[in-house]
């Protein structure tokens, strides 16, 4: 939206009722915060964040939304020197350069996991890629404040009326299945890890949950933790979802394999992201792209075609061990372990080692003790030589990061 525009109409979902910390009741009801034309909000918390995003819906003020945890104070002067005011917890510092606002913008912080946070630029449009309407739901959503997985929980609830949204803390994570259950909650969208370390912890109360639909992202999606999901909520939509905060949601899967068609492929339908593979890694043309990432992006992620589909298995630049001149895929072995019906989590790198350069390590969370002489078993009844992990390491629990990933 360029200045003079129209301001936008409210959102269709402004009647959905939103549960925060603190608060309990509709978009429309919330407090706007009366921020400045130009914005960048680090927020303490979900509600402080629904307020933002319900302040730019309802004026189309440039802003940014992120968690303050993930700002220093060298980042929040780059802001301001480029023309945010700067609002937190404290109040709000204005900006060092005044600039005009660009009218509908918002901004998102990639998650840094190859390097520095990175900002790019959205507008409510291009982050509402759900189009068609939608059977009610209550939806749970417990990603960082501002990601992009987050806003595609709240432009959801926000375009169409019925989709209500209970959002978790980061200090609720371990008990959000006793939360889900007592909202109510009909549809969760998750990390593997967020379910993984759910069923680990709470599995009991996550399969008493009424769930409708079942979303998964922001991690490679295996097959072992589809059929457990799948097996766990037979009458729920179990879906995976591949997006970034440039190339936007690009895959969405509902068939509960893990992969997607090889059909697909080079693919040319209206509407739909193109997709390729060349030399082993996933490219994107999108029109949910974010500004400036328009055309080809490459995304750094490695994809491998095993008969009729294409499986997205990791970082390019992380996957590939060398072992004595020999390669080892961390992703193949972790596909391995992870098929092992006591392994509940699963992290492979490579582990320096003397003569061979380099040997496949593993750190695994079990739900049931197995000797470790029995998971190498394992692995080498099912992988190359080379391949097998050579270090197991036992971890008491899933190890999650704030973005409810692991380092994998």
């Amino acid at each position: 939206m360029t200045s003079g525009s129209p301001r936008p109409r409210l959102p269709r979902g402004a009647t959905n009722t939103v549960v925060a910390r603190g608060y309990r009741g509709t978009w429309a009801e919330l407090a706007l915060p009366g921020l400045p034309p130009v914005t960048a909000a680090l927020v303490d918390g979900h509600l402080t964040a629904a307020r933002a995003a319900w302040e730019h819906a309802a004026t189309a003020r440039e802003t940014l939304v992120a968690g303050a945890g993930r700002m220093d104070q060298e980042q929040a002067d780059e802001l301001r020197g480029e023309g945010f005011a700067v609002s937190t917890a404290s109040g709000v510092q204005p900006p060092t350069k005044v600039r005009p606002a660009a009218e509908g913008r918002l901004w998102l912080m990639t998650s840094g996991s190859t390097g520095r946070p990175k900002r790019v630029a959205h507008t409510l449009q291009s982050l509402t890629t759900v189009a068609a309407d939608q059977p009610p739901r209550r939806w749970l959503c417990p990603y960082t404040p501002g990601s992009y997985a987050w806003w595609q929980v709240v432009t959801l609830s926000l375009a169409h009326p019925g989709q209500d949204v209970v959002f978790v803390e980061p200090d609720e994570l371990g008990s959000w299945p006793d939360l889900a259950l007592a909202e109510g909650v009909t549809a969760a969208s998750g990390t593997p890890t967020f379910w993984r370390q759910a069923l680990l912890g709470a599995g009991g109360t996550v399969a008493r949950l009424p769930l409708e639909q079942v979303t998964l992202g922001g991690e490679p999606v295996d097959q072992s933790i589809l059929d457990r999901l799948t097996g766990l909520f037979p009458a729920a939509r179990v879906s995976w979802i591949y997006a970034s905060s440039e190339a936007g949601a690009s895959i969405a899967v509902h068939d509960g394999r893990a992969g997607f068609p090889v059909s697909w492929l080079d693919r040319s339908a209206p509407g739909r992201p193109r997709l390729s593979v060349a030399d082993g890694e996933l490219l994107i043309e999108s029109d949910w792209s974010a500004e400036g990432f328009a055309g080809v992006l490459r995304t750094g992620d490695r994809a491998e075609v095993v008969g009729d589909r294409v499986h997205i298995t990791g970082r390019t630049a992380s996957d590939e061990i060398n072992v004595g001149g020999s390669k080892a895929s961390a992703s193949a072995v972790r596909r391995v372990l992870l098929a092992h019906p006591h392994i509940a989590w699963a992290q492979v790198r490579a582990r320096r080692a003397p003569l061979v350069g380099s040997v496949v390590a593993a750190d695994l969370v079990l739900d049931t003790p197995v000797a470790t002489a029995e998971l190498t078993r394992w692995c080498a009844d099912r992988l190359p030589d080379h391949a097998v992990p050579r270090r197991i390491r036992l971890l008491d629990e899933i190890p999650i990061k704030e973005t409810l990933k692991s380092d994998v």
